[in-house]
């Protein structure tokens, strides 16, 4: 069969194929090499075509965790995560994981049979049938594409590359009638998404951020994960303009959290965003500096906000920029740190660079955990015997969960060789142990740790079984405190009686064991440890459980 030779190309193949084989060339000619779901009666002539196209595929428990698994390929890999369904019941299984995607700007394809080309509008009980597929995707992804013929599935692939290299990067359905999966037409040349290149920088407005930067006197920087392809650029300005840097859950570590400079994920710290607040310029790179970010409203800025993003839509999205950069991160801020080099600003081309005021970061940084020092107590040395474990390049991911959104997100610190993958925005519970199962498919030798709570990790905690069968080394950290402990805490501060929050205890080490794995309850941060290391040298997956307590408050802080 031939292949296109370069990108953008498209070869003279005339060879008819069936739908099912033409969506497999398709994303094989996109370079795709793992795909997550689950076979089902609809979609089994996708499947039939897999290894001979060299795509390995992993099977979940759940549509659900086949979504979640493949956003956290695509995160960590930088390769778009592709997921395969049946139809109905399964697609809307995996609409979860796409609303996730779709919050996080997760490049997620999603590819589904539907109803056959000239199914009736009149209901006629086929299985799985439902009104409409395409209607149902099209509210949580970027599109929904719904096909009429063979030929037109290479296209519809296309599309979503297209859209995954070109823009701000969301999850994309693509549904192929379930008749023309089985129907052999002429598929036309392999169509494959053209590389282009970011497009060139305003120099007008590079010029004018540049300008504003070198007068200011109290800058800041604010870090999301639209800044993490430049975060060396991103580093060389902190450092020159002597600003700390503070940054969203997804731009976690883009500056190394031990840098001086670094006020971590901390964007929802009154403390921090008083400081904000009083900044003179603040410069915020690839994020929406949303009220799920900031948990509130924004603060109201005095000074002069420089926005970075490749969505012009975030220009007047919430603070509106006084200063716009719409385009790649690392292309502007590269140019940007040009222009001042050419101009009379100092800006160090090496890292190394300390704050204009190392006391004044220092006592920021504190005034930040004097607000929470008692209710993160629970979990802060768990945490730090979990980060002396880690390698450098570790990858963690998140649920939902008291333990990571107050404990492992502010607190575990990482640099920019590691990854923590966490939920926001939408939100998801249950993300955690899939999304770990897609990280280790991306990276076999990195090590890759889940954590959770007990509540979350209940929504998906038949994933242990995919872990297991695949024989990963997997920890799966899960701090138990009896229920949904934030739902819990929410209803107490009403005054309302908590109600459905509290849940039977569940031995969940004996449950992994069930799964084929391992399991054990640790009672102490020395214990977890131990058995972290363990873990991640043991095939297969295992659960640590941590009891919650509330133990004495340290005297100083943990940093």
């Amino acid at each position: 069969m031939a292949t296109p030779t370069t990108e953008g190309e498209t070869s003279a193949d005339g060879a008819s194929l069936t739908g099912g084989e033409a969506v497999v060339r398709a994303l094989a000619a996109h370079g795709v090499t793992d795909a997550f779901g689950i076979p089902g009666t609809h979609n089994l002539e996708i499947y039939r075509h897999l290894r001979a196209h060299g795509i390995r595929h992993v099977t979940p428990r759940h549509e659900q965790g086949a979504g979640y698994a493949a956003d956290a390929y695509a995160r960590v890999s930088g390769r778009p995560g592709v997921a395969i369904t049946t139809t109905g019941p399964a697609l809307l299984n995996i609409a979860a994981a796409v609303g996730q995607a779709y919050s996080d700007s997760v490049p997620l394809l999603v590819v589904s049979p539907g109803m056959p080309l000239r199914h009736p509008r009149q209901s006629t009980g086929l299985l799985h049938e439902m009104r409409s597929q395409t209607e149902a995707l099209r509210g949580v992804a970027a599109f929904s594409h719904r096909v009429s013929s063979v030929d037109e599935i290479g296209s519809a692939v296309a599309r979503a590359f297209t859209l995954f290299r070109t823009g701000r990067p969301r999850p994309v359905h693509i549904e192929v009638p379930l008749d023309l999966l089985e129907t052999v037409e002429p598929a036309g040349p392999v169509r494959r998404a053209p590389l282009t290149g970011p497009p060139a920088p305003d120099p007008a407005a590079v010029g004018k951020a540049a300008d504003v930067l070198r007068a200011a006197r109290r800058p800041a920087l604010v870090l999301g994960g639209g800044a993490r392809s430049a975060a060396a650029e991103c580093a060389a300005l902190a450092e020159g303009l002597g600003a700390p840097a503070v940054t969203t859950a997804n731009g976690k570590g883009v500056l190394d959290e031990r840098h001086p400079l670094s006020l971590g994920v901390s964007l929802h710290s009154p403390a921090v965003q008083k400081w904000l607040a009083d900044r003179d310029v603040v410069l915020a790179v690839g994020t929406e500096l949303a009220e799920s970010d900031l948990w509130g409203p924004p603060p109201a800025l005095t000074g002069t906000l420089i926005r970075v993003d490749v969505d012009p839509a975030q220009m007047y999205a919430g603070l509106p920029a006084d200063v716009s950069l719409v385009g790649d991160a690392r292309v502007l801020l590269g140019a940007l740190l040009a222009h001042w080099r050419g101009g009379t600003g100092d800006v160090p081309s090496e890292p190394g660079g300390v704050p204009a005021d190392p006391a004044g970061v220092r006592a920021l940084r504190a005034a930040r955990d004097d607000e929470t020092r008692t209710r993160d107590a629970r979990w802060l040395p768990y945490l730090h015997a979990v980060r002396r474990v880690l390698a450098e390049d570790a990858v963690l991911t998140s649920d939902s969960a008291q333990c990571c959104y107050y404990g492992a997100l502010p607190h575990l610190l990482l640099g920019p060789e590691g990854r923590y993958l966490h939920p926001t925005g939408f939100g998801t519970l249950g993300y955690a142990l899939p999304a770990a199962i897609g990280a280790k498919t991306a990276y076999p030798e990195r090590q890759v740790v889940a954590l959770s709570g007990d509540g979350g990790l209940q929504f998906s905690v038949q994933e242990l079984a995919t872990a297991a069968q695949l024989r990963l080394p997997l920890p799966v950290v899960v701090f138990d405190n009896g229920g949904y402990g934030e739902i819990r805490e929410e209803m107490a501060a009403r005054g309302d009686t908590p109600t459905a929050v509290d849940l039977p205890s569940v031995d969940l080490p004996a449950l992994a064991r069930a799964y084929g794995g391992r399991g054990a309850v640790v009672r102490s941060p020395e214990e977890l440890a131990d058995a972290l290391a363990l873990a991640l040298s043991t095939p297969g997956p295992t659960v640590l459980t941590v009891p919650e307590t509330v133990p004495e408050v340290p005297e100083e802080s943990p940093r």
